[in-house]
């Protein structure tokens, strides 16, 4: 089974990238991960890891244990025994890369781990995708159910086993929820056995996926994992202003970018002063006003009754005042030490580009070709005028 993008060839062959789904570019999964390892010959005496990963709807993926005289490759549809029923999934991983992803997400190597029982048949398959077609009109109506029973929840993705014998129901609450009342409504309505799942506004989001305000796929529903707490301290050391509007993602929360880059930031920090210090000066004390990181620039604020605005200073000599000040010694101002930008350095900073900062620069000249148009078809109008008056005298003698 190929990706979306290339699986439509004839017998089901990928064509495209031709990789049988292992690419990870396209309809396979962007958190699919690349066997580095595929086509590399295991040493003498080591047999070939029984568990592979296996992926469900929206990158969810399980492993399993396939029976020693089978073998499977990426892109088999396969059927697992999931007890009570079976399930069908696609396998996105194999090899010894697997123990390595059961190692970064705490999976043991016991008997807990469910087996693949085959290649899953036609007939499954069939199976498979009629109850995928169910979700979405079972997800509208399960929420009808939901706001009929005046249910304080949010239902945000229903997912049926492979066997069409079970529903999986994810949602979002605030507060603990009754759910006896509603699972047998469910279980009356669609007939199925019913699993209520929480799960919490960034799973949401990864699982319904969409475009960030960088332009790109959010970065939960194509690479990251594992959800780390994000504060508002990640935003206070990158210097960034604490506008929820700007900082909140679409699921609501801080984004989770702003941890990134947080470790270099902290970092640079080491060699800037603290945003409490302050300097004496003869007009009173200075105080930190900002820093930019980048030009390590430390700007400062007099608070005296003539003071002016920010003084940018180089961070050494920033460095520097902040001991004399400590060790007693007091400044005339912090002016005297403000770093002093060339005007040449701000023209080509703030320059015109070819009048691009004009938003009439397109007027002018439809006013002008307008008003030439205009005086030749006067002009015309006239000459035309003329020469119908004189036919008209001609014709009259």
């Amino acid at each position: 089974m190929g990706c979306s993008s290339c699986s439509n060839g004839a017998g089901g062959t990928p064509r495209g990238c031709k990789n049988n789904g292992s690419c990870g570019t396209c309809g396979s999964g962007g958190k699919t991960t690349y066997d580095w390892l595929e086509g590399i010959a295991l040493p003498s005496g080591v047999s070939p890891f029984d568990i592979v990963e296996v992926r469900f709807k929206n990158n969810r993926k399980g492993f399993f244990r396939r029976k020693s005289i089978d073998s499977y490759h990426v892109g088999d549809v396969v059927t697992l025994d999931i007890n009570p029923g079976t399930d069908v999934g696609v396998v996105s991983l194999t090899g010894e890369l697997v123990r390595t992803q059961m190692s970064i997400k705490k999976v043991k190597d016991d008997h807990e781990v469910k087996r693949i029982l085959h290649k899953s048949t036609t007939e499954e398959i069939e199976v498979w995708h009629r109850a995928r077609k169910r979700e979405e009109a079972t997800r509208l109506k399960a929420r009808e159910i939901i706001k009929r029973l005046k249910i304080n929840m949010k239902l945000t993705d229903v997912e049926f086993q492979g066997d069409e014998k079970k529903a999986t129901f994810f949602y979002i609450a605030e507060q603990r929820v009754d759910f006896r009342e509603l699972v047998r409504e469910f279980a009356m309505t669609f007939n199925l056995r019913i699993d209520m799942r929480q799960i919490g506004a960034r799973q949401e989001a990864a699982r319904v996926g969409g475009v960030g305000s960088c332009g790109r796929e959010l970065c939960c529903s194509t690479w990251i994992t594992d959800f780390r707490t994000v504060s508002t301290g990640a935003a206070r050391y990158q210097q960034l202003a604490l506008n929820p509007v700007k900082l909140a993602g679409q699921c609501g929360k801080l984004k989770c970018c702003l941890n990134f880059e947080l470790d270099q930031y902290v970092e640079a920090l080491k060699e800037f002063p603290s945003a409490k210090t302050k300097i004496r000066t003869s007009k009173g004390n200075a105080v930190i006003f900002k820093m930019d990181i980048f030009k390590k620039i430390v700007y400062f604020l007099e608070l005296g009754e003539t003071a002016g605005g920010p003084q940018p200073v180089s961070l050494e000599v920033a460095n520097n005042l902040i001991i004399a000040s400590e060790n007693g010694k007091k400044i005339a101002s912090i002016s005297q030490f403000a770093i002093q930008e060339l005007p040449d350095e701000v023209s080509k900073t703030y320059s015109n580009v070819v009048g691009q900062d004009d938003l009439t620069r397109f007027d002018k000249n439809k006013k002008q070709r307008r008003g030439s148009g205009g005086k030749s078809k006067k002009g015309s109008h006239n000459r035309h005028k003329g020469q119908r008056k004189v036919k008209s005298q001609k014709t009259n003698s």
